[in-house]
């Protein structure tokens, strides 16, 4: 069994990481408006994370030790090649962020993500998918993946009524069901290089390539993108923050658990979102009393999950 003390700082970073994920959002919605092209948007977000990880992982004796150590675990099989593709689902939550956030606003985006990933997370940890090997539902778990659906559910109930938005929200519902699957092979990940930073460059490395070769189909059928650059140093910082948040989940997802994970995700994501949906508005996100109390709730629902007995490996 894991210590609950590890377990509640695992969820405290977590819930900070959810945070910037939110932060993350927004900016890389603005930069997909500027480009008027959402995939562009993710490849410099996920591009700059990437330089700044080839320059960072090499120069640290931890990072040249773990991508040996994941070549070396490849080769011999104790890593498999698939569990190194989560980037792939983290290219596709970023190309989401720029499609949709200018129209949808953080919070309807983020409840549509919380739909996916909740569900998601249980079967992840069911199936063993993470390093923490196979675990069951318990009771204070499901509990708290149902309550989290229902408070983000309540905190965007002002906007649920608007047809195009629910449609578009379909991207970003897939992108949940996607990231629990991401931090579970990227904890994998972290396993083998027991480096989060190198777990982490394997991660953006990967989406990178993906989103390389979406944007070359996409220009090929669509042509080029018709916005331009912006020159806001602000909005070139999406992919650090990704650093950020790929790397605290590789390295906690082992004391918490793939749900549990994601719930204090979740519940950093949902309060970010109502935070800089009040300080800075937009046409698409206006808060109201319901997105408060949602968000309140959110928090107790992590609560549960996080103070029930903990599942055994």
């Amino acid at each position: 069994m894991l210590p609950a003390s590890r377990r509640i700082a695992g969820v405290g970073l977590a819930t900070v990481s959810g945070v910037a994920v939110a932060v993350q959002s927004r900016i890389n919605g603005e930069l997909g408006v500027r480009l008027a092209d959402g995939i562009a948007a993710a490849v410099v977000s996920f591009g700059l994370g990437l330089l700044v990880l080839l320059v960072l992982v090499p120069a640290l004796p931890t990072g040249r030790r773990g991508l040996a150590a994941v070549r070396a675990a490849l080769a011999e099989g104790s890593l498999r090649p698939w569990q190194c593709l989560g980037g792939v689902c983290g290219a596709f939550l970023v190309a989401t962020q720029g499609l949709t956030i200018g129209t949808l606003g953080v919070a309807v985006f983020t409840v549509a993500v919380v739909a996916g990933q909740s569900g998601s997370s249980l079967l992840v940890d069911r199936a063993g998918i993470g390093p923490t090997g196979r675990q069951p539902v318990t009771p204070s778990r499901l509990v708290g993946a149902a309550l989290t659906v229902l408070a983000v559910l309540l905190a965007v109930s002002d906007r649920l009524g608007d047809p195009g938005a629910l449609a578009l929200a379909l991207l970003p519902l897939l992108a949940g069901v996607c990231i629990a699957w991401q931090q579970a092979v990227n904890g994998r990940v972290r396993g083998a290089a027991n480096s989060a930073l190198a777990a982490t460059l394997v991660n953006f490395a990967v989406g990178t390539v993906a989103l390389l070769v979406t944007l070359a189909v996409e220009v090929a059928v669509r042509g080029r993108p018709s916005g331009s650059f912006p020159t806001e140093p602000w909005l070139y910082v999406g992919g650090p923050i990704g650093i950020v948040f790929i790397a605290l989940a590789a390295a906690i997802v082992r004391f918490t658990g793939v749900l549990l994970l994601g719930l204090a995700t979740i519940a950093g994501q949902i309060v970010g979102a109502v935070l800089l949906d009040l300080v800075l508005p937009t046409a698409a996100s206006r808060p109201g009393p319901t997105t408060l109390l949602g968000a309140a709730l959110t928090l107790v629902a992590v609560l549960i999950a996080a103070l029930g007995p903990p599942p055994r490996r």
